[in-house]
């Protein structure tokens, strides 16, 4: 545990988030890099063109699932770099390996762990809802999870408020009784905006972003969070 702060009550559930958090993205990554002639530089922008265009339909009142819009921004940054691509050449390089992605090595036990410990775990994804359960069913992590959300249920996407609003109501939680966790600083600053706890793991390459609050709690990976909840 790199920080943990002070004063907090402890959870009585845990939202975790699913994509890079739960699940490894190496093979949806190795994926993009295929289509993109193997330019692993350009699989951050990629990502980012992904999220940018997320927050532009929910800012827009418009929704497509993730999935597509995660093909979108393929075919734009293969266009960019003159690669010919159409949205269902982009489709094959997303769809399978975005729903067939593993879960990281510490997740199990860690979901385990904390289960044991009386819990209530739940996941909210970006992911659609059909690709979501796909996506929890093939890491093996069902049995694990007591519910699932998709942003499909407000037609937004995460960081915004209404994501998180959807899962408090639907368990009947209150805000301070619930403990965010995930990878993504953006993620986490929508969930510390609706008064939720936050933690943040620290997969590889995941950094905070200093202009937010600084989350409750900082970890390695699940193991580690556990030893301080």
């Amino acid at each position: 545990m790199l920080y943990q702060s002070t004063s907090l009550i402890m959870p009585k559930i845990i939202i975790f988030d699913v994509n890079e958090t739960l699940l490894d993205l190496t093979p949806l990554k190795e994926s993009v890099s295929k289509a993109l002639d193997k330019n692993t530089d350009l699989l951050p922008l990629w990502f980012t063109t992904m999220l940018q265009y997320a927050l532009v339909e929910t800012l827009t009142d418009e929704f497509h699932s993730f999935e597509q819009i995660g093909s979108a921004a393929l075919v734009m940054i293969a266009e960019k770099n003159g690669i010919e691509m159409t949205l269902e050449d982009a489709e094959v390089f997303i769809m399978e390996p975005l729903r067939t992605l593993p879960a990281h090595a510490d997740v199990m036990s860690g979901l385990k762990a904390l289960s044991a410990k009386g819990y209530r775990l739940v996941c909210l994804s970006n992911s659609s809802a059909v690709g979501l359960k796909s996506q929890l069913e093939n890491a093996g992590l069902i049995p694990h999870i007591e519910k699932f959300y998709s942003v499909e249920g407000v037609s937004k996407y995460k960081p915004h408020s209404d994501t998180y609003r959807m899962v408090l109501e639907d368990l009947g939680a209150k805000p301070e009784e619930v403990l965010m966790v995930a990878a993504h600083a953006w993620d986490l600053a929508g969930a510390k905006n609706v008064g939720l706890q936050t933690a943040f793991i620290k997969r590889p390459g995941a950094v905070l972003y200093p202009l937010t609050d600084r989350p409750d709690y900082i970890a390695d990976d699940l193991l580690d969070l556990n030893r301080y909840i």
